[in-house]
């Protein structure tokens, strides 16, 4: 159904242009403007020492992503310029359906050497991305998407952009077999890659019972269970591209601040951001303001991004900013350094395991967005399963989600497996307002990390018609079924 009434959109857009014309994808406003242009190239960069096809996402002047003002419409002309059809989702924004950019919901994907004109409104600034939603995205093709606010642009504070991945000379088709054949990404667990609970391996099995509606089980597996970490062994963990054997050195000032923008971009790896030295306060999660949470490290998931505050010391030097692999030595990170400081080598590897992501910050997370309250019209309780066994992963309850304009949606997401899951819904932002059975009024979110064996409520208001995709943001855990739907009833 959805497909059909798009393909009539189309149809008739394409009729009011006439034969031979491209189609006008949105807003009447259209022409009043210049579209920004944004292109998808093939590239080839460095990782230890070896070259690496990857994709690209490049704006003007060539440089990765875009950065662009919240009082203007969005407009961007998307070309594709690479040798692979593809589209972009715009991953923390509120498009129209038909723009999300995830292929054949309902939008086809873009050939190579053709272009598509994107425009909608934006709302408030934010720090986003845009990423492929096939397994594309494994082989870089994400760039930052950066929207400023007329306040962000009159504060005199430095914007650095750091955008990590995960990185494999091998192809994601390979690594996903690899997974579905039941080995790992580079063939077994390596370091960090599991967590033994008691000394006892079960195999990444979920326990049925173990985790009941409404009870704390505070994030951790059981004892007796094995959490399972990590499930590919990468070659190389990136922060804007280069590892720490080469990494990415801002020019910062003495005395002055610096806005960090982190966008977790990896394909299945989260991380630790430790800021070092540098007193740090968390001020935005997921493109949304939240009370200030000091500490100088934040965990960050999956598809998710962290807004963190750091002053510069006035008697300036350098400071690393690193970005720690869950339950394994591995970091990447990049430096700041005031003018005439020794910029000193940092080690790939930590002496240390970085920590296991738990719902420690979450708890601690408040919005300071104005955030929709009202009672609850539609609840779903949906379980999260699989395992690595087979490696086959579900969102049971999820062919029950259904929404109307104006309904106030309540999603209790239980995770019934030993790997945790950064769980993204399109189009939306949702409150976190539950976790493991206590209230909170929590953080507006996008995207909210549940780990094993606990329980995440969200809720939020059903405000942007579409068949809009809630799935898993660990991308083989999507591509292997933790993917599904939220359908809006009566017409789009």
């Amino acid at each position: 159904m959805y497909r059909r009434q798009f393909m009539q959109r189309l149809a008739l857009g394409a009729a009011a242009f006439g034969p031979g014309l491209p189609i006008a994808w949105a807003s009447p406003a259209r022409a009043q403007q210049t579209p920004i242009d944004l292109q998808i190239t093939n590239r080839t960069i460095e990782v230890n020492g070896q070259p690496a096809s990857v994709f690209g996402l490049t704006g003007p002047g060539g440089k990765p992503g875009l950065t662009l003002e919240g009082e203007r419409p969005f407009d961007v002309r998307l070309a594709n310029n690479s040798n692979e059809a593809t589209l972009v989702h715009w991953h923390g924004l509120t498009p129209p359906w038909e723009m999300d950019g995830v292929p054949d919901n309902p939008a086809p994907m873009i050939a190579p050497g053709e272009e598509r004109r994107y425009t909608f409104p934006l709302a408030a600034g934010g720090t986003h991305w845009m990423h492929a939603h096939t397994l594309q995205e494994q082989s870089l093709l994400a760039a930052p998407l950066i929207i400023l606010s007329e306040e962000d642009r009159k504060v005199d504070v430095q914007d650095v952009v750091i955008l990590l991945h995960d990185f494999s000379f091998r192809s994601p088709e390979e690594l996903l077999a690899d997974l579905t054949k039941g080995g790992s990404g580079h063939g077994g667990m390596t370091g960090g890659q599991a967590m033994m609970m008691q000394g006892q391996n079960m195999s990444g099995m979920a326990m049925p019972g173990m985790a009941m509606p409404g009870t704390a089980m505070s994030g951790m597996a059981m004892p007796g269970m094995q959490m399972d970490l990590n499930d590919i062994d990468y070659d190389a963990y990136l922060a804007n591209d280069r590892t720490l054997d080469d990494p990415e050195v801002f020019a910062v000032d003495k005395g002055g601040r610096v806005r960090l923008r982190v966008i977790n971009g990896a394909a299945a790896t989260n991380f630790t951001i430790d800021a070092g030295t540098l007193p740090g306060r968390l001020v935005a999660v997921d493109g949304q303001p939240v009370q200030p949470v000091s500490g100088a490290r934040f965990g960050i998931s999956m598809g998710q991004r962290l807004d963190i505050m750091l002053d510069v010391p006035a008697e300036g030097g350098a400071f690393p900013v690193l970005a720690l692999r869950e339950g394994a030595r591995e970091r990447t990170g990049i430096i700041l350094a005031t003018r005439g400081a020794t910029v000193t080598r940092v080690s790939g590897f930590g002496a240390q395991d970085g920590p296991v992501l738990d719902l420690t910050l979450e708890s601690r997370l408040r919005g300071l967005s104005a955030s929709e309250t009202g009672s609850t019209t539609r609840s779903n309780d949906l379980v999260l399963s699989g395992s690595m066994s087979g490696y086959d992963w579900r969102i049971g309850g999820a062919d029950r989600l259904r929404a109307r304009r104006g309904d106030r949606i309540r999603l209790s997401m239980t995770n019934m497996s030993m790997m945790g899951h950064p769980m993204h819904l399109h189009g939306h932002h949702f409150q976190v307002v539950a976790i493991n059975g206590e209230a909170m009024d929590g953080a507006l979110r996008d995207t909210v990390y549940v780990p094993p064996m606990a329980k995440v409520d969200i809720a939020f208001t059903a405000d942007n018609p579409g068949r809009w995709p809630f799935h898993c943001h660990h991308l083989y855990h999507m591509a292997s079924g933790m993917m599904a739907y939220l359908d809006y009833e009566g017409p789009i």
